[in-house]
């Protein structure tokens, strides 16, 4: 019995037995160690098989790539790339916005806080100059 029941998706399927246009340019395995430590986060083997590795890489490295893209396109309108384009094309998934709104105000919160250590070891650096003796 064959599989015709399955309309054509709007989306062109790409295999795994045909690499992506983008897979085939791309070093492998950059991502490799951050992965494992993610898939074993979500409840896979500490160890996971390096094609599922690979598939996971794949997945990932496309979906970085086709919204880097559509950015590029939203950006291209008003001449530069902004983090407010990353931010409009994820609106509509609330967790994922949710967590990009959190990771940025934390972001801010740190740099904040290193722009007062900074300012904070300078001025002590100048007051402990100031009380060494000059020989």
């Amino acid at each position: 019995m064959s599989n015709s029941s399955a309309g054509p998706s709007s989306k062109p399927r790409t295999g795994s037995s045909q690499p992506s246009e983008t897979s085939s340019k791309r070093k492998r395995g950059v991502f490799q160690k951050e992965l494992q430590h993610m898939m074993y986060g979500f409840g896979d083997d500490p160890n996971p098989l390096p094609e599922s590795v690979a598939l996971m890489e794949d997945i990932v490295v496309e979906y970085v790539t086709e919204l880097v893209h559509r950015a590029q396109d939203i950006g291209s309108q008003r001449g530069k790339l902004s983090v407010e384009d990353f931010l409009y094309l994820i609106r509509k998934d609330l967790p994922k916005l949710n967590r990009c709104s959190e990771l940025l105000s934390m972001n801010e919160e740190l740099k904040q806080a290193r722009k007062v250590f900074e300012s904070d070891e300078e001025k002590l650096r100048k007051v402990f100059e100031a009380d060494e003796p000059v020989e």
